[in-house]
Formats: structure tokens, C-alpha cells, sequence
């Protein structure tokens, strides 16, 4: 089985609509700060495809994840706050994963608040593996809240060569464990590849399933 989750998604509607038009099931991870979330949404329901948040958390360099994202330096009633605030934008999404989120999916305190509320609302949680030092996938086992953890990234280096080798990567890691999850961006080399290689899962005894 192979998973493949593409992040950043509602920003560049252009390429958002091209992840869209892809062979489904993907499952499409939305930031929340996007425009017009509820209809582009409801198009990429439509054809076939899983929904998820991809939650604004703090990185451990300058980078700024956006708007309402998750910080250690806020206090619980406001981490559950900008939470609800960014599970607000649209429906239908089976869980989260972390947009960023190097610093606070490594401190405890804070993730233990965003597991609670995943428990309570009966999502999933998606670690995107940004830090060897997450606590996200433990604490969510331990809490019983379904999770899954990111085995490959497709376009951390964005050319196309880079995208090919790492669904290679992909292919190998579902043979080996019965499963792999990738995660990409609606980026031009990875649009491209994802359109000409998920035709190809069949006769390579995979199959695309949704988170």
C-alpha cells in the first residue's frame, strides 16, 4: 500500500487544482490560511480524494509558518484556541499533520494539548517527521489516537531527477514494511512525476490508498 499525502495545499490554487486532477486517492493536506478552503475543498472530495489540515506549528529556524500557528511559548488555553481556530477553515478532513513544527513537535507539553484534542474530536495525526526528536507519533499511540509517521519526502530537494529517485524510495519502503507514506508539495517537478508514476502502481503490485 502506498499513502501519498501532498502538504500546501489551498495556496497556489493553480497548482492545488493540478494536485487535484491527479488519480486518486491522495490524501491532501490544506493550510489552513487558504482561501476559498470550503470550495476548493469540496472540488477535491469530489474527485475522490482524503482531506487533512496541515497545522501551522513553530520550526526551530526563522521560518515563519503563518498565521494562528502552534508556539512554546503560549500557554494551553491558547494553544487550544488557535487549534480550534485552525480546524475551523473547512470539513470533511479525517485528522492533521504538522506544517513546520521542528521546535513544537518536539516539546512534550504542547503536543500532548493538540493529541488531547485529536482524541476528543476523533481525528488522526500524521507525524511529518521534521525532527528526529518528535514526540507526536508516541504520544498519540499512547493516548490510542490513530497516527502514522512520514517515510519519505518526495521534493525536499525539487528537481526532477530528486523527485524520480525518492518514488523509488517509496517503492522500496512498501515492499519492504507493506506500506509506505510519502509527502510532496504542488510543486511543478512533483506534479509532474506523481501524474506519469501513479498509472504505473498496478503492474508493480502496489495500490494508492488513502491515509
Amino acid at each position: 500500500m502506498v499513502a501519498i499525502v501532498i502538504d500546501d495545499m489551498g495556496i497556489d490554487r493553480p497548482r492545488s487544482m493540478r494536485a487535484v486532477e491527479l488519480p486518486a486517492p491522495l490524501t491532501l493536506s490544506y493550510l489552513p490560511y487558504g482561501k476559498d478552503l470550503p470550495g476548493q475543498t469540496a472540488v477535491a472530495r469530489f474527485k475522490g480524494h482524503e482531506l487533512m489540515v496541515h497545522l501551522p506549528m513553530e520550526p526551530s529556524g526563522s521560518a515563519d509558518p503563518g498565521p494562528d500557528a502552534l508556539k512554546t511559548d503560549l500557554d494551553a488555553p491558547e494553544l487550544r484556541r488557535r487549534l480550534a481556530a485552525n480546524l475551523s477553515h473547512f470539513d470533511s478532513f479525517v485528522g492533521v499533520n504538522n506544517h513546520m513544527g521542528s521546535k513544537f513537535t518536539a516539546y512534550r507539553p504542547g503536543m500532548e494539548i493538540v493529541i488531547d484534542e485529536m482524541k476528543k474530536r476523533g481525528l488522526l495525526f500524521l507525524d511529518s517527521r521534521t525532527t528526529a526528536q518528535s514526540v507526536g507519533a508516541e504520544l498519540a499511540s499512547s493516548a490510542g489516537v490513530p497516527n502514522a509517521s512520514r517515510n519519505v519526502f518526495l521534493d525536499d530537494v525539487m528537481s526532477s531527477d530528486n523527485v524520480w529517485h525518492q518514488l523509488g524510495e517509496v517503492e522500496k519502503a512498501a515492499v519492504r514494511n507493506g506500506y509506505a507514506i510519502a509527502i510532496g508539495h504542488p510543486h511543478d517537478n512533483t506534479l509532474n512525476a506523481l501524474a506519469q508514476w501513479l498509472p504505473t502502481l498496478r503492474e508493480k503490485g502496489l495500490v494508492l490508498v488513502p491515509l
